[in-house]
Formats: C-alpha cells, structure tokens, sequence
C-alpha cells in the first residue's frame, strides 16, 4: 500500500470514528441567569407539597420562589415581568431519579459510552464528572418536563458516586447540582438460576455469591479501618478510593442498592442494619413482598419503571403496573424512575408516561405527580431545593395545557434556577425541516410554520 492510501485509509477510520460523537452533539444555546423577577398569574398551580392553587400567583427572583398565593405580592419589584396564563398549568420540573443521561449515547458506539468503570470495586468514580454536557438526551428529554436527573453509574460490584443535574449548562459543573448524593451498590444474585442455559452447578454459583458478599464486607471495613485511622492520624496518606466511601459510611448520604428480587431486599437490609447504614433500594421487582422490613427500617424504593414485563411465569399480567399503587397503599415511601438500563440510550422523556400507567392501574393521581416530584427529590435527598413549589426554593417549573401525565399536554414553557430555556431540540428542528420539504412541495400550504428554535422559550 502506498503512503497516499494508507493516509487516505487512516483519515477515513478517524472520520468514521469522530462522526458519530459529533452527530451526537447539542447544538442548543445554554440559558443566561435570569436578569429580571418574573411573575405568573392566571394558571393553576400545582405546588405538589399543598392543593392546587386555581387562578394562582407565582414570583421567582435570582433563581428562587419568593411568592406563591393567590394575590399579587404588594412589594412587586418594579422591573417585575409579567406573564399572565389563563387556563394554563405550573408544575415543578419533574425528575428522573434514575438515569444514565449524559453518560450514554449511542449504545451501538463505544466512544460515546461513559458509564461504568474498569474494575469490581470503584467508588471514587463520580458520574457528573464524566457526564456529556452537548449530548442531544437532554433537550429531548427537557422538552417533555424532566428538568432534573439523577444520574447513577454502572458496572461492577460498588459502581461510583450518583450525582444529579439541571437540565441545561454548558459544562459539567453548570449541570451540577449535587455531585454525590449516594454511593451505588449492585447487590449480588442471591437465588441459584437453574434454568436449561445454565452452565454453572449450584455449588458453584454459592461459591460466586459467598465471595462477592465476601468481597463487600472487607471493602466496607477497609474504608472504615481508613477513616478510623485518618481521624487519629491525618499524616497518613490519603487514598481516594477510601475517602469516597466517608459520607456513606459516615451516614450523610444513603447507598444506593440496585435490587429487584425479595431474597436480595431481604439480604441488603439485614447487611446495611447490621453496619448502620442509611440505603435506598433501586428496582424493588418485589418491594411489595417486603413490604413490612422497609417501613419498619424507613427504607425508601426508586421503582425502575412501570412499562417491564411481569417477572415470573405465574405473575398477573399487570404486575409491574400495579406495583406503584401496592407500595402507595401498603405506606411505602417510594419514587417512580425509568429503568436507566446501559441496554439502551436513555428513554427518560417517557417518565410521564410510566407514572400514567400506574395511575391507569389504581394509583391516585396525586401520588403519580409526587413519584416523579417531591417524592423522588425526598428520595435523591435535594427536596429542600427541588421537587415542589415552596418560597425559597428552586424556580424549576414548567408551564403546560393540562396534565403533564397525559400523552396529549403540550409543555409549553419551562424555567431552570428562574432561567428561561429553550425547549427545541434535534427532533424538533427535524420536524420543521421536513414539513418545510412538504410546504415545498405544495403540501402543507394552510399549516403554520413552526417557531423558531429560540422561539420555543418563553418570553417575560
């Protein structure tokens, strides 16, 4: 081969290696801070935290909830911008408790996956630190109300730090809002699978979960040995994998434990009881079997999703669907999440929907906008910001025609820290580019044009 067509050849492997990271780009321009108070009259505002608020009052300023009523406040400030909203609805930005936004891309390109690491034991991995500010998950998902997303890595036995994200910034610290909120644990396999396919014998499948409970044990009194011995001895060298297990094991964040069946929720409470650690589980396939040990331990679940297939040959064919409700009436404290599988880029735009279906199969409608609001902030520990429309808090809200749960509501606005943002994204610009292809053609001559991309943010 010559020199010429091996450097043709390398260019056109990089070429074919850069396009799809750069296909998968954002495009949107980031929000500036809000500059001026805004106040919403004439909607119906749905604090969550409290009954809705019909032809209601609602004033953020630098970012925060400074009013919430039904009157104007007498003290407006004079460079106040007014929307008025008749007929329309405030909620808070919804949150999708469990993701992998940011961190997957294409699932068929490994130069745009990010969210495990190399290795069994890795908590010093943090997701916001490898999460994608340009990816193209989050307008799509934005544009549907999740404005905020907890983010928990994958992969491996103690898989890292989850942080969770605004949904609009142009960094990784701009998205920030909490880098760790818990440390993520993938709770072994505790039944022995003897299916056809199975290759392993029972004996040998004991031995491989005995080890890996093995293994969990001496990591968590490792790090607590470290932590015992820096506090008398700050000389000693500091290793990170130790210090990033510290707020865990010191009880200021949960562990957040990935498990579905009722013999691993069982395994995981009598483990973090018997080490006084606060845990969250993540999945809870069969939280309602268990129903008893997590109120009596105050352990809250994050349901991976209602839209799954029923577990087991002899479940009702409703299952997954009816869970929501089962926790809701059994006392449970529990959010509603989207699977955050690595199977599969990021579905979280149809968070809405999963707590639909659950209201579709006896959940009240209240408790179905809670798990995707205040119930999951509570969850993710940021309800002091998030998750409700309180004075004082956060002005992450969205603005719509009706019930965000419903396929057929529109989210015709939305703010992030009081920042007015742009609700096009690369689906939508698609939309306008082939309708305008049809009014071309002659097809389409009565249709309105779509607005402009930053014609979808909202005007005070």
């Amino acid at each position: 081969m010559t020199n010429k067509a091996l450097h043709t050849l390398i260019s056109a492997c990089l070429l074919l290696t850069i396009l799809p990271i750069a296909a998968a780009q954002d495009l949107m321009i980031k929000a500036p801070p809000q500059q001026h108070p805004v106040l919403i009259r004439g909607a119906t505002i749905h604090p969550v935290s409290s009954d809705p608020i019909p032809n209601g009052v609602i004033l953020f300023v630098d970012g925060r909830i400074t009013h919430v009523g039904h009157d104007v406040p007498a003290d407006l400030p004079r460079d106040t911008r007014i929307l008025n909203l008749p007929g329309k609805h405030i909620y808070p930005g919804l949150i999708g408790a469990n993701t992998l936004t940011g961190l997957l891309e294409i699932g068929a390109v490994r130069a745009t996956l990010d969210y495990r690491e190399v290795g069994d034991i890795t908590p010093e991995v943090t997701a916001a630190v490898a999460v994608n500010p340009d990816t193209t998950i989050i307008p799509v998902t934005r544009s549907n109300g999740i404005l905020t997303v907890g983010v928990l890595p994958t992969g491996g036995l103690i898989t890292g730090r989850a942080s969770v994200l605004r949904m609009d910034g142009w960094t990784n610290e701009d998205l920030t809002i909490r880098s760790e909120v818990g440390l993520v644990v993938n709770w072994p396999w505790m039944r022995r699978a003897t299916g056809w396919w199975v290759r392993r014998s029972a004996r040998e499948q004991q031995e491989d979960l005995d080890s890996r409970l093995r293994i969990l044990d001496e990591t968590f009194d490792e790090a607590k040995a470290y932590i015992l011995a820096r506090e008398s001895d700050e000389a000693l060298p500091i290793d990170l994998r130790w210090e990033a297990m510290r707020r865990a094991l010191n009880r200021q964040v949960p562990l957040l434990i990935r498990a579905q069946e009722f013999e691993q929720i069982q395994s995981a409470v009598a483990w973090a009881n018997r080490r006084n650690l606060r845990i969250v589980i993540i999945g809870g396939r069969d939280a309602h079997l268990a129903a008893d040990l997590l109120i009596r331990h105050d352990i809250p679940v994050m349901i991976t999703g209602t839209h799954n297939l029923p577990n087991r040959d002899d479940d009702a064919y409703d299952d997954p669907f009816t869970l929501p409700a089962r926790l809701e009436s059994a006392g449970v404290r529990w959010c509603l999440a989207t699977s955050g599988s690595s199977f599969e880029t990021p579905h979280e735009r149809n968070l809405p929907y999963h707590a639909a279906t659950a209201v579709a199969h006896g959940l009240p409608i209240d408790a179905a906008i809670r798990s995707i609001t205040l119930s999951a902030a509570e969850i993710l520990g940021i309800d002091q910001d998030l998750g409700s429309l309180e004075v004082g808090k956060l002005a992450t809200l969205i603005i719509t025609d009706g019930n965000p749960l419903e396929i057929t509501t529109t989210i015709e606005s939305a703010f992030i820290d009081g920042r007015a943002i742009d609700l096009a994204n690369k689906q939508t610009v698609l939309a306008e580019k082939y309708r305008e292809k049809y009014r071309q053609l002659g097809l389409l001559q009565d249709e309105p044009r779509a607005p402009a991309q930053h014609e979808h943010a909202p005007q005070p």
